[in-house]
């Protein structure tokens, strides 16, 4: 039971990209210490630590990864609870739910959130192994499927269902590197044009190579404290109106349907029940876009389009910056980058910096109200939060 609201009153973030000279707990001290001094609150003010990390284990041979990063940020002598989180790549998202529930629970006042992930001192291969292991091993990644060959089964099936063109698909990559163009902190800063994402190399057929979220390196991190409380730390809270997690089945082909997540239908019901909202009430989304279809069937899931709608609504930019709805203003995973443990904390700064009118020249005109949307594997595990300016 829910017994107090909750705000975010600090956010950090590090570059996201291929970052050689930045260690795992290098990144994630760059972006606690950035949150614990936007939030205006000193270190011994935290009461606990939940970090977001995939796989440390098997990416860096580092496994205790939350005292990690709470030594380094300089927390080790206050003796903090500090919780690892991992649901693949909804792993900040979870990590971010977890730590809502403590703030909202009394059990803490102020806590401290992050995300981070160090992918690229593996090679492609072995980081696509990696990814897998959020897969069914038994029944999927042991007969050779990839993350990207799974979802290219849903695109398949998205267009055989609805029509859903592969130029469709091609607008979504168009439209998140326009996005991160604008962001300094993406992997990609620079715009493609449709007809680069429709001639890239095969990866998964209909994905190409910019139908795909990159490997990356990178941290983000929040303070959450109590609503009643934020006004003591700073001007700018954020109030947390819902944060929902449901889960399905791991495996893909035991689904009713490839082309519908349930586990984002079922958290973003519970998300809109608990915030009071319709769909058509949020401004700005940030959703898991590690495939180009992994955003169109978001976006009719979340319940922003009718199902089989998606693709149009891209193509037709209604979903760009300043549109019906704005998704993905960061670049999303597409385009800022994908380090998995962090991507669902880092969406959630990028909802409090246009909340708080800081998003640069992502900006929107009006942002009352937005949501994020993080996804562990193909769909087993989604996390929908809802924030709102106060």
């Amino acid at each position: 039971m829910i017994k107090r609201e909750v705000a975010v009153i600090g956010i950090g973030t590090t570059k996201f990209g291929e970052l050689w000279d930045k260690s795992l707990r290098a990144l994630g001290m760059e972006a606690g210490l950035k949150a614990i001094k936007d939030a205006g609150i000193y270190s011994q003010d935290l009461e606990a630590l939940y970090i977001g990390n995939m796989s440390g284990g098997r990416f860096i041979q580092q496994e205790h990864i939350a005292p990690l990063i709470s030594d380094y940020v300089g927390l080790a002598s206050y003796h903090l609870p500090a919780v690892k989180v991992e649901a693949g790549g909804a792993s900040g998202g979870l990590a971010f739910h977890q730590a809502y529930a403590a703030v909202a629970s009394g059990l803490y006042d102020i806590v401290l959130v992050g995300g981070a992930e160090k992918m690229t001192d593996v090679g492609e291969n072995e980081a696509s192994a990696i990814l897998a292991t959020s897969l069914d091993q038994e029944w999927e990644a042991f007969f050779g499927v990839t993350v990207a060959s799974l979802y290219a089964m849903m695109a398949r099936r998205h267009i055989y269902e609805y029509g859903t063109t592969r130029e469709q698909l091609a607008e979504v990559a168009v439209k998140n590197h326009y996005h991160a163009s604008m962001n300094p902190d993406a992997q990609f800063r620079k715009p493609i044009s449709k007809d680069v994402v429709l001639n890239a190399n095969v990866v998964a057929s209909p994905l190409g190579v910019f139908d795909c979220a990159p490997i990356s390196d990178g941290a983000a991190a929040l303070v959450l404290c109590p609503l009643k409380r934020a006004k003591e730390f700073t001007e700018r809270p954020v109030k947390v109106a819902a944060s929902a997690v449901a889960t399905d089945t791991i495996a893909l082909h035991h689904r009713k349907s490839l082309t519908t997540m349930l586990s984002t239908v079922k958290a973003s019901e519970r998300a809109y029940k608990m915030a009071g909202i319709k769909p058509s009430e949020i401004d700005v989304a940030e959703v898991h876009d590690s495939f180009t279809i992994s955003e169109i069937m978001a976006i009719e899931d979340l319940g922003f389009f009718k199902k089989g709608e998606g693709g149009r609504a891209v193509e037709e930019k209604r979903t760009y910056l300043n549109c019906e709805i704005s998704i993905n203003t960061s670049g999303g995973l597409k385009a800022r980058g994908q380090p998995v443990g962090a991507t669902g904390v880092a969406q959630i700064v990028e909802i409090v910096q246009q909340l708080r009118g800081e998003a640069g020249k992502r900006q929107l005109k009006e942002a009352e109200r937005g949501l994020t949307h993080n996804l562990g594997g193909t769909g087993a595990t989604a996390v929908v939060n809802i924030l709102e300016v106060i």
